[in-house]
């Protein structure tokens, strides 16, 4: 079995808020701009140590590893740095920020259903990726499954407002939704068109 790999790298600076901005010095082929070694090393690129190989220049443009994780702990000024920057280079960068948004948007947060206290939370979710178990059911969570990957009906972004907001057993912010907001479900139902049974397994427009 072959195993082939796109690594989709994206060089940049950040402007004065904090947004990322693409460099595309880090891309054409030259040396040039601030780099040591030709689209590597430097303030800006990748150091050259670091060996690329793929035909073609890509450009990163937004992280969509688990739906929803940008949308609920970006923070105003660094949303666009979030989606451009690289997997491994996230976690040490938004941890923090991740922990106080989360921290805000429930102030009495202690830990969820999933046993993730705020630490976990910004820990596991600043780092936007997908995880994938090898064996055994696929699921963002099905009350036994956690975080094992993602099947294609599954409602990530209920889960991930029963995580912040539904406490330890999930029926912290349950109410009444007709006195209360009800914020473990973003009232959106299930999809109303069915899956194909083949691939690409979306449903079909209508």
């Amino acid at each position: 079995m072959i195993l082939i790999a796109l690594v989709f790298v994206q060089c940049k600076d950040d402007d004065d808020n904090d947004n990322a901005i693409y460099n595309h010095t880090c891309s054409d082929g030259i040396q040039n701009g601030k780099e040591t070694g030709i689209d590597c090393g430097g303030p800006d690129c990748e150091p050259c140590s670091v060996n690329f190989s793929f035909d073609g220049v890509f450009r990163q443009e937004d992280q969509m590893g688990r739906p929803g994780v940008n949308l609920f702990f970006g923070v105003e000024g660094l949303r666009d740095s979030i989606n451009l920057t690289a997997p491994h280079n996230m976690q040490a960068r938004f941890e923090v920020v991740f922990k106080d948004k989360l921290m805000v948007l429930d102030s009495t947060f202690t830990s969820n259903v999933i046993g993730f206290d705020a630490d976990d939370m910004a820990r596991n979710f600043s780092k936007d990726v997908l995880w994938v178990s090898y064996n055994g059911p696929t699921s963002y969570f099905n009350g036994s499954e956690i975080l094992t990957g993602r099947a294609l009906g599954e409602d990530v972004m209920d889960n991930m407002l029963l995580w912040i907001f539904g406490g330890p057993d999930g029926t912290k912010n349950n109410n009444d939704p007709d006195t209360e907001p009800m914020l473990i479900n973003d009232g959106v139902p299930a999809n109303d068109a069915s899956f194909l049974s083949t691939f690409p397994y979306l449903a079909p427009p209508f």
